[in-house]
């Protein structure tokens, strides 16, 4: 038997029904046939003779008489009392964002991380998510440095009356330090490049720029130069984003709104543009130097990581892109042919290299954007191939035709700029 098993209630009534003139040997062979040891089975008899047969069916309590580090109610009561005040101020109030405020409170004793999740949930502010990811299994990717990549995003919301605004917010990948926040009345690549330049007065010229694929920030996958992209890469930073549909990329941002949503919630609705900039900056000053954030190592502030590691070298400007024009010139096509066979039509691709044919958008080569190609159907629309070529013949993609319904066929080709050479990753 386990030394934690619980004992069979039945043993337990043979031993209080033990007789006394039991022949020698007795004891010890029940106890091996029981799996149990000889000074249980007599503390159990003892137990028997002292309390009475009944109070020897069941175990004693294995509660200390004394637990010197239970937590009394009043400590208790003031983790409610530090979790409550967070909610109200609109502040993050898990059970770290609370052990860390009573630790700057100094109060004199401070549960844990554990005792508070219990506390809470014990007292219904708190619920259990076995469900919950852990933490272990995250993957972080950070940059090395300050100013080595920012981030930026625009997230929706609403002014009294339900008028929609947008604010702009601009941290720095490696601190998570709120560089530079703008609310505007619409998503414009104007208004990104006020905030990107209100942040790049006060801190300086990072190395990267990393934002969504949208129009006013970085339109580049669409074939088009961003009014914003011209801007930063004209004082020499590189502008990158993260995959179509894949926001995780902008998680710090993405991240970065809820806490932000979180706040403003528990602030009176903005009545313009200048009272939610004001609440949106005292925000940020909350976040980068009162909050310790559970994403940095340590948990501390944004501000502490921005001044403890060496900023990152500014790049270089890059002058020959200050007059390029914002979106990529479309260029002149070359003469498209006439005297054609039956079943080839000449098609002109889109500015980022595709064509469409029977409501089916096919890839052919986003460097191709604007040029005329000549498509080759066997002169109906139910041929089994589609070879498409440039005027001078060479083929440029061939498929077999897809099933009706099929909304877009690739070229097979990894989307985004190709190198021979793989490059390092500047993350670390």
């Amino acid at each position: 038997m386990a030394a934690n098993e619980p004992i069979d209630p039945r043993v337990r009534l043979a031993i209080t029904q033990w007789p006394s003139d039991a022949p020698r040997g007795a004891v010890s062979t029940f106890c091996a046939e029981h799996g149990i040891s000889r000074k249980t089975f007599y503390e159990i008899r003892r137990r028997a003779l002292a309390d009475g047969p009944a109070a020897a069916l069941e175990p004693r309590s294995r509660r200390p008489k004394s637990s010197p580090s239970k937590l009394t109610d009043e400590v208790e009561r003031q983790a409610i009392g530090v979790r409550a005040a967070l909610e109200q101020s609109g502040l993050d109030c898990g059970p770290i964002s609370v052990h860390d405020k009573m630790h700057a409170m100094g109060l004199d004793q401070v549960p844990s991380v554990a005792s508070l999740a219990r506390i809470f949930r014990r007292a219904g502010v708190a619920r259990l998510e076995p469900r919950k990811k852990p933490r272990a299994a995250w993957r972080r990717f950070v940059y090395p440095a300050p100013n080595a990549c920012w981030q930026l995003d625009a997230t929706e919301y609403v002014l009294t009356r339900g008028r929609k605004c947008v604010i702009f917010q601009l941290i720095d990948d490696h601190s998570r330090y709120a560089l530079a926040s703008h609310v505007a009345w619409g998503e414009t690549a104007e208004a990104a490049i006020v905030v990107f330049d209100k942040a790049m007065t006060a801190h300086g010229v990072p190395q990267r720029l990393l934002s969504d694929n949208g129009i006013a920030l970085n339109p580049s996958r669409r074939g088009l130069l961003g009014q914003l992209v011209v801007h930063v890469m004209a004082l020499g930073v590189e502008p990158i984003t993260g995959k179509p549909y894949k926001p995780t990329t902008q998680g710090k941002n993405e991240r970065f709104h809820q806490t932000l949503f979180r706040y403003l919630d528990k602030q009176p609705l903005a009545a313009d543009l200048d009272q939610l900039q004001t609440q949106v900056d005292a925000f940020d000053h909350i976040y980068n130097t009162q909050r310790p954030h559970q994403g940095l190592p340590g948990r501390i502030t944004p501000l502490t990581a921005w001044q403890t590691t060496a900023k990152a070298e500014a790049p270089r400007p890059t002058h020959d892109l200050i007059r390029r024009p914002a979106s990529r010139p479309r260029p002149a096509p070359a003469p498209a042919p006439t005297d054609l066979p039956d079943d080839t039509v000449v098609k002109t691709l889109t500015s980022n290299g595709a064509l469409y044919l029977d409501k089916t958008q096919y890839m052919v080569d986003g460097r191709r954007g604007f040029q005329h190609v000549l498509v080759i159907t066997n002169g109906n629309k139910t041929g089994d191939t589609i070879t498409v070529t440039d005027l001078q013949g060479e083929i440029l993609i061939e498929h077999t035709r897809p099933a009706p319904g099929t909304a877009y066929v690739g070229n097979g080709r990894p989307p985004g700029p190709h190198t021979d050479k793989p490059q390092t990753s500047p993350k670390s």
